[in-house]
C-alpha cells in the first residue's frame, strides 16, 4: 500500500502524521510512504530524515495525495485537497465529525474516513487514543502559557528582599489535560485546587498533590457523571457550582478550564462577572477556547486583558506548540491504529472490528456519521482534545 502524507495548510499547525520512527516501521512491513516536501519542518523531522527512512518526497499536496492509497493527516482535509485525493482512498486523522461538512464529499469519492476523535475509551484502544495524547500535551502547555502572562512568580521563593507566596492555580475539568496541568503546576510550585463533575477523579487530583473542590451532588448525579466523558448537568447543580467557583474563583491567580462534552459547545463555568472579581494580574487559560470557551470571556484564537487587569488567554491548539513530541504520539497513534487494518500482506478492513467500526464515517459512498451535518458552534457562538 502507498501510505501519503501532506503539510497541514491550517495556520498555526505545526505537526505532522507521521514521523521518520513511523515511516521506517511502515516501510518495514513493506509498504511505500510519500510525503509532502517540508511536512515535518516545524516538528524537528527534516526532509532529509524522512527520506532516510525510506519515505519518497512530493513536490506539491496534490503530487502527495494523489498517489496515497491512504492518506494520514492530522486536521480535516479541505474541500480542494478531497478533490485531490484517490477515489477510494482510505483517510486517517482527527476529522472534527461533529462539524465538518465536508463528509459528502468524502463520500462521494468513496472514500473510507476515520475519524480519531470517535475511538472509544477502552483498554484495548489506549496506545491509538489521539485525544489523550495530545491533551496531555496542552494540559503541559497550558500551564506554561500561564507562566507566561502571569507577572508574577509560580513558586514560594525566600528571598533577602522579603518571601514571595506561591501562586494559587485553580484547574476546572480533570480529565487527561487538568490532570497534567495539576502535575505541572505542582512541579512549578503552585498550590493547586481542581473540581470537575465526576466526583471520581477526587482521588486522582488529591495523588498529584492538589486539593479537590467538590460541589455538593445528589446520588443520582454522581452516578450520571461516573464516566470517562463529562455529561451536561442540571441547571440546579449548575447554580451550585457557580457559586463554588466565584468563591474560589477571586482567590485564584490563574484558572486552567478544560471542560468539553463531546459534540456541544463548550459549558461556561466562569461568568463575566466572576472576571470581574478576579484580582489584577490573574490569568484565564481556557482549553475549551475552541468549543466556545469555558470562561463567558473568551475570545478563541486571541490573549485578551480586561478593564480589572485579567488576562484571558483563549489561544486553540496547545499541541501544536509542542510540535516535535506531538507529532511523534500522535504518529504513533495513527501507526497502531493502521495495524488493525495493514499488514505486510496488504490492506483487510473489518468492519466487525469495533474500532475500526466506531471510527468509520464514511465509506462506500455514504456518510455514515449522523452528526457529520451539524454546524461548526465556532461560527455561531464562538465556540477543539
Amino acid at each position: 500500500m502507498q501510505i501519503a502524507i501532506a503539510t497541514e495548510r491550517l495556520a498555526g499547525e505545526h505537526r505532522v502524521a507521521a514521523t521518520p520512527e513511523t515511516v521506517k516501521k511502515l516501510v518495514a512491513m513493506g509498504h511505500t510512504v510519500v510525503i509532502e516536501a517540508g511536512a515535518g519542518r516545524h516538528a524537528a523531522a527534516p526532509d532529509a530524515a524522512y527520506v532516510e527512512a525510506g519515505a519518497t518526497l512530493a513536490a506539491s499536496r496534490a503530487a502527495a495525495l494523489g498517489q496515497g492509497d491512504i492518506v494520514l493527516t492530522v486536521r480535516p482535509l479541505p474541500a480542494d485537497a478531497i478533490a485531490e485525493l484517490k477515489d477510494g482512498a482510505v483517510l486517517i486523522g482527527q476529522l472534527a465529525p461533529y462539524h465538518n461538512d465536508t463528509f459528502p464529499l468524502l463520500a462521494a469519492k468513496q472514500v473510507s474516513a476515520f475519524a480519531m476523535e470517535l475511538l472509544p475509551r477502552t483498554t484495548r484502544a489506549q496506545s491509538m487514543d489521539v485525544l489523550s495524547s495530545q491533551n496531555n500535551i496542552a494540559g503541559y502547555r497550558a500551564v506554561l502559557l500561564a507562566t507566561h502572562y502571569y507577572p508574577r512568580f509560580m513558586p514560594m521563593l525566600m528571598t533577602a528582599a522579603g518571601t514571595v507566596k506561591p501562586a494559587r492555580v485553580l484547574i476546572m475539568g480533570v480529565g487527561v489535560a487538568g490532570l497534567q496541568a495539576i502535575a505541572t503546576a505542582k512541579r512549578l510550585g503552585a498550590v493547586v485546587e481542581a473540581t470537575d463533575v465526576r466526583a471520581s477523579t477526587k482521588e486522582q487530583v488529591e495523588s498529584l498533590g492538589g486539593k479537590f473542590i467538590e460541589v455538593p451532588m445528589s446520588e443520582e448525579e454522581k452516578k450520571a457523571n461516573d464516566g470517562v466523558y463529562a455529561k451536561e448537568m442540571s441547571d440546579d447543580y449548575k447554580q451550585r457550582q457557580a457559586e463554588l467557583v466565584a468563591k474560589h474563583a477571586r482567590a485564584a491567580d490563574i484558572i486552567i478550564t478544560t471542560a468539553l462534552i463531546p459534540g456541544k459547545k463548550a459549558p461556561t463555568l466562569i461568568s463575566a462577572e466572576v472576571v470581574q472579581a478576579m484580582k489584577p494580574g490573574s490569568v484565564i487559560i481556557d482549553l475549551a477556547a475552541e468549543a466556545g470557551g469555558n470562561c463567558a470571556q473568551t475570545v478563541p484564537g486571541e490573549v485578551i486583558s480586561t478593564d480589572n487587569g485579567v488576562t484571558v488567554v483563549g489561544l486553540t491548539n496547545l499541541p501544536g506548540m509542542v510540535a516535535a513530541d506531538a507529532s511523534s504520539l500522535y504518529a504513533k497513534n495513527l501507526f497502531t491504529f493502521l495495524g488493525l487494518m495493514l499488514s505486510k500482506e496488504g490492506y483487510t478492513l473489518n468492519l466487525e472490528d469495533d474500532l475500526l467500526a466506531a471510527t468509520l464515517v464514511t465509506h462506500a459512498g455514504e456518510v455514515r456519521f449522523p452528526a457529520a451535518n451539524v454546524a461548526n458552534p465556532a461560527k455561531k457562538e464562538t465556540t477543539h482534545g
